[in-house]
C-alpha cells in the first residue's frame, strides 16, 4: 500500500449517493481546460460519479454514458461545456486525436473515461481517479493529482468531504 501524500485521496464509498457526493462536491470546483480521468471496471460506479460531478458543475442536461457515441457534451446555463468521453471503443490514438480535445478543453472540463486506453492524448495536468468494486455498494476511489492546480483541487475537495485539515 503507497504511503499517501498531498498528491493523493482516497476515499472509500458506501454508497451510491455518497458516491454522486463526491462527484458534485468535485464537479462545482471545476473549471475550463480541467481533466479527470476515470479508471475502473465496469461496475464501479464511473458513470455514477460522473452524474453528480455533471450536476455539480451545474449542467441542465441528463447525465449518461457515452459508451456507443464516444463523447457527449453537456451544457450550463452561461454557456460553458462539460465533455465526456468514453475512450473504451476507440481503436488507435489516432482516431482519439480526431477528436480534438484542446478545442473541448477550451469550453470546459473535460471527464474522460477509460483514459488509460489514450494515455499518450492526456494532458499532463489531470486528475486520475481509479475506482474499485469493494462489495455491493462499497466503492474505494483513489484520487491523484497531477500538475499544481490539481493539487490545490484536491486539497479542496479533501476539505469538503472530511473538513478539518
Amino acid at each position: 500500500m503507497p504511503i499517501l501524500d498531498q498528491h493523493t485521496l482516497d476515499f472509500f464509498s458506501r454508497s451510491p449517493e455518497q458516491t454522486r457526493r463526491v462527484g458534485m462536491r468535485l464537479g462545482s470546483m471545476l473549471r475550463p481546460g480541467d481533466v479527470i480521468c476515470l479508471q475502473g471496471d465496469l461496475g464501479t460506479g464511473k458513470t455514477t460519479f460522473v452524474q453528480g460531478l455533471a450536476q455539480g458543475w451545474g449542467t441542465l442536461d441528463a447525465v449518461s454514458s457515452p459508451t456507443f457515441i464516444i463523447v457527449n457534451m453537456y451544457r450550463r446555463a452561461d454557456g460553458a461545456h462539460l465533455h465526456h468521453m468514453d475512450a473504451y471503443r476507440l481503436d488507435s490514438v489516432p482516431e482519439a486525436e480526431e477528436l480534438d480535445l484542446e478545442s473541448m478543453l477550451a469550453q470546459g472540463p473535460l471527464l474522460v473515461e477509460w483514459a488509460e486506453r489514450i494515455c499518450d492524448l492526456i494532458p499532463a495536468n489531470h486528475i486520475w481517479l481509479e475506482m474499485e468494486y469493494l462489495a455491493e455498494e462499497h466503492r474505494k476511489m483513489r484520487f491523484t493529482a497531477h500538475g499544481r492546480r490539481n493539487d490545490a483541487l484536491l486539497a479542496d475537495l479533501r476539505q469538503a468531504v472530511f473538513g478539518g485539515d
